[in-house]
């Protein structure tokens, strides 16, 4: 059985909004904001994805 991890679930979310305020702000003509707010709003879900496959606690700190 897999336990529910609270910060992926939380980042995904937070990711999914991004995309939507992104694409808000493309509406407005705000496309350099738009496209900056829409990578690093993302990267985070991808960082959180790094650090739980560290090989190693030095791995994970690096990350």
């Amino acid at each position: 059985m897999e336990t529910k991890n609270i910060v992926v679930e939380k980042s995904l979310t937070f990711g999914v909004e991004v995309v939507k305020f992104s694409e808000l702000l493309e509406g407005t003509k705000k496309y350099v904001v738009a496209k900056q707010i829409l990578r690093c709003g993302t990267s985070i879900g991808a960082n959180i994805f790094e650090a739980q496959h560290a090989e190693s606690r030095s791995d994970f700190v690096h990350k």
